[in-house]
C-alpha cells in the first residue's frame, strides 16, 4: 500500500484498513488533502446550520430579534465546535481505518441528532435533544483520543490523554446544566463555552498535536464554501415562494441581486488569502481558528438576512425597510471585519489594503439607509471592495516586479 493511502490520502477508489495503530501523522507530509470521509462530515452539518438560519429567521420576522439572535449564538457555537473538535483531531490523527470510519460516522449520527433539537432550542429553550446530539460526538471523539494516547508516547501521549480528560469534565458540566432551571442556562453557557475553549490550550500547553497547515487551511476553506451555499440556498427558497406574489416582483429582483453578489464578494474576500503559508509559521493558530466561529456564524446569517428582507418585502412580517434591511448588511459587516482581522490582514502589504475590508464594512452598514435599495446597494458596495482590493493587489505586484 503507497503511504498517501495508508496515512489517509484517499481517492475514490480507496478501501479502508481493517486495523491500525493510531499515531500522529506528519506535519510536512506531502499532498495531504481533505479526505472524502471529511467531506461527508462536512455535508451532514449544512443540516444543523440550514435549521439555525431557518429558526433566526422566524424569530426576527415575528417580531423577537434579540430572542432569536441569543438562541443562535449559542446553538451555532454548539455546530461550530463540535466540527472544530473533529477538523484539529483528524489533521493530526486520521489513520482511516475500519474503526475511525465507523466512529465517524457515529459523529455524524450525532450531528443530525444535534439537528433536530435546534428547533426545540429557539422556541422553548429546550437543549435536551441538542446536548444528547453532542453527548454522542464527544463520547465518541473521547474515545478517539483515548485511542491515540494509546498509540503514543511521552507528552504526545499526555496531550491526549488531557484532551480526554478535558472533553468528559465539559460535557458531564452540559449534561449537569440540563438539570438546574432553564432560566439558569443563559448563564451557565458563557463560562462553559469559555472551558470548551480552554481544553486545547490545557491539552497542548507542553505538546502540540502534529495538525496539518495545508489540510487544515483546505478544511476551513471548504466549511466557508458549506455556509456560503447555505447563504445562497436559503436566499433561493425565500425569492422562489415569493414569486407568486407578481406585484412585489421588482422588488423581489433586486433583493435576490444584491445577495447573490453579497456572497460572492465574501467567496472572492475569504480565498484571497494564502492562509496556509501564516499557519505554517505557528503564529497564533488556535486563535484563528477560534475567530472562524464569527466568520461561519456571520457568513450562514448573510442568508438568514435576505430571507428576512423577502419576508418584509412580501409583506409578512412588519419590520420596517431598516430594520430588514440591518438583518443583510450587519452581518456582511461582520464578516468583512472577521475576515481581514482574522484572516486577511496578515497578507496586506501596505496601509491602504489594510483599510479596504474595514472601510468596505462601514459602507456596507451606510447602505442600511437606503432602505428598499440597502441590499443591491450593499452589494455593489462589496464588488466594489473586492475590486479595489484586486488593484491594489496587482499594484503592488507590478510595483515588485519593476523593482
Amino acid at each position: 500500500m503507497s503511504e498517501s493511502a495508508g496515512r489517509g490520502g484517499v481517492g475514490h477508489g480507496h478501501r479502508a484498513r481493517l486495523m491500525s495503530p493510531m499515531r500522529a501523522r506528519a506535519r510536512d507530509e506531502e499532498h495531504r488533502a481533505a479526505t472524502p470521509l471529511e467531506l461527508f462530515f462536512d455535508l451532514c452539518f449544512v443540516v444543523a446550520v440550514s435549521q439555525a438560519g431557518g429558526r433566526l429567521v422566524h424569530a426576527v420576522t415575528t417580531g423577537h430579534p434579540v430572542h432569536g439572535i441569543t438562541q443562535y449564538v449559542i446553538v451555532f457555537f454548539a455546530i461550530w465546535w463540535a466540527w472544530m473538535n473533529f477538523t484539529w483531531f483528524a489533521s493530526a490523527y486520521d489513520c482511516d481505518d475500519v474503526p475511525y470510519r465507523v466512529a465517524t460516522l457515529v459523529q455524524i449520527a450525532g450531528v443530525l441528532v444535534l439537528a433536530a433539537g435546534i428547533p426545540r432550542a429557539f422556541e422553548h429553550a429546550d437543549y435536551s435533544l441538542a446536548v444528547a446530539g453532542y453527548l454522542i460526538m464527544r463520547l465518541v471523539l473521547t474515545l478517539q483520543w483515548l485511542r491515540a494516547a494509546h498509540g503514543e508516547r511521552g507528552p504526545a501521549r499526555r496531550t491526549a490523554v488531557r484532551y480526554a480528560a478535558g472533553l468528559v469534565v465539559v460535557q458531564l458540566g452540559w449534561v449537569g446544566l440540563l438539570l438546574l432551571p432553564a432560566d439558569v442556562w443563559l448563564w451557565g453557557f458563557g463560562p462553559l463555552a469559555v472551558v470548551e475553549l480552554a481544553v486545547p490550550a490545557f491539552a497542548e500547553r507542553a505538546h502540540r498535536t502534529p495538525w496539518h497547515p495545508h489540510h487544515i487551511s483546505e478544511r476551513y476553506g471548504l466549511f466557508t464554501i458549506i455556509v456560503l451555499g447555505e447563504s445562497i440556498a436559503a436566499a433561493t427558497v425565500a425569492v422562489q415562494s415569493a414569486l407568486a406574489e407578481s406585484a412585489v416582483l421588482g422588488e423581489l429582483l433586486p433583493i435576490a441581486a444584491g445577495g447573490l453578489v453579497i456572497v460572492f464578494a465574501a467567496f472572492w474576500i475569504y480565498f484571497a488569502a494564502p492562509i496556509h503559508e501564516y499557519l505554517a509559521e505557528g503564529s497564533q493558530p488556535f486563535w484563528w481558528g477560534y475567530g472562524h466561529y464569527v466568520i461561519f456564524g456571520s457568513a450562514a446569517a448573510i442568508g438568514a438576512g435576505i430571507e428576512v428582507a423577502v419576508e418584509q418585502v412580501t409583506h409578512h412580517t412588519d419590520l420596517t425597510p431598516p430594520a430588514a434591511s440591518f438583518a443583510v448588511t450587519a452581518p456582511t459587516a461582520l464578516y468583512m471585519v472577521t475576515v481581514w482581522w482574522v484572516h486577511s490582514r496578515h497578507f496586506k502589504r501596505s496601509t491602504p489594503q489594510q483599510l479596504v475590508l474595514p472601510c468596505g464594512a462601514v459602507l456596507v452598514l451606510a447602505a442600511t439607509l437606503a432602505r428598499h435599495w440597502a441590499v443591491p446597494l450593499a452589494g455593489l458596495v462589496a464588488a466594489c471592495t473586492v475590486a479595489v482590493g484586486v488593484h491594489l493587489e496587482a499594484r503592488m505586484a507590478g510595483d515588485a516586479d519593476r523593482r
